[in-house]
This record gives C-alpha cells, sequence and structure tokens, in this order.
C-alpha cells in the first residue's frame, strides 16, 4: 500500500511539472523588412509527405538582383524552391559579409489558416537566420514545408553572396 502512494505521488508530481513547462516561443516583435504582412503559409500537419527539394533559380525582381556593389554586400535573391503547398522564395541583404535582412519573396498561398501559420513563421525564421547569420537554423513547428523551403532558398541566396 505504501509503495502504490508514493508511486502515484511521483506520477502527479512528474505529470504537474511536465505540464508546468512552456513551450519556446520568442516573442519579439517581427523584423522589418521580413515579408510576413503579406505572405500567406497553408496549414501544414503531421504525416503529411516531406516537401520537394526542387528548386529553380529565378529571374531577379526588379531593383533586387544578384547585384553587388562591394565585396559580399547587396541584395541577393535565392532560388525559387517549390514544395507540396507552392512556391517559397527569399532575398539577403548583405552588407560587409554581415547577414542584415532577409525578406520573403514568395510562400504558399492558401486560406485563413495559411495567414496565421506565415504570421508565426516567416518572422521566426528571418529573425533565426539574422541570428545564426547562415541557413543552419530551426524549422517552425507547424510550417515544416515553409521551413524547409525557407531555408533552401535561404541558402541559395547566401551561396550567391559569397561567390
Amino acid at each position: 500500500m505504501r509503495r502504490a502512494v508514493i508511486a502515484t505521488t511521483s506520477t502527479v508530481a512528474g505529470v504537474v511539472l511536465l505540464l508546468s513547462l512552456k513551450p519556446h516561443h520568442s516573442a519579439g516583435p517581427a523584423l522589418a523588412g521580413s515579408g510576413a504582412g503579406s505572405a500567406t503559409l497553408p496549414s501544414q500537419g503531421a504525416g503529411t509527405p516531406a516537401p520537394t527539394s526542387s528548386s529553380t533559380a529565378s529571374a531577379p525582381t526588379a531593383g533586387s538582383g544578384s547585384k553587388k556593389s562591394s565585396a559580399d554586400s547587396g541584395s541577393f535573391v535565392g532560388s525559387t524552391v517549390q514544395t507540396d503547398y507552392g512556391p517559397v522564395q527569399v532575398e539577403i541583404t548583405m552588407s560587409d559579409g554581415k547577414l542584415t535582412g532577409v525578406t520573403a519573396l514568395q510562400t504558399p498561398s492558401g486560406a485563413a489558416r495559411s495567414q496565421e501559420i506565415a504570421a508565426y513563421a516567416v518572422p521566426r525564421l528571418t529573425q533565426e537566420a539574422l541570428g545564426a547569420q547562415s541557413a543552419q537554423i530551426d524549422a517552425v513547428s507547424g510550417a515544416s514545408y515553409t521551413s524547409a523551403g525557407y531555408i533552401q532558398s535561404l541558402q541559395s541566396a547566401l551561396d550567391k553572396a559569397r561567390a
């Protein structure tokens, strides 16, 4: 009987501790130029296939091509990455070899839920990229397809900048 009480108490205490943990979310404001205002993302859930990894180079947009004003400075457009929900493409701004800005040019578009996901995922991906100064960033939970496309396009743009 004593063992049952101790086991039950330990289990309840463990469950309470687990439930009291807060998930890691950066609650900082969205960074300017993150492109989150017009971006829309699809609802993405577990059990769905991984994003396609085919990427195609896109034509630079007006005024944002792969230009270099000095070594490792300027704006560089990443490849358009096709995901199961649509294309993802980013543009980066480099200054003296440092990543100073990331803008989402294309994100998959969809329903109202997609807009919710975009408002959540794109600023976090941008914040992570600026902090890491690379494409070695974590995906955003619930936006795995968009995260994978974002990271691939970001790496493409970084490769162009450092070429």
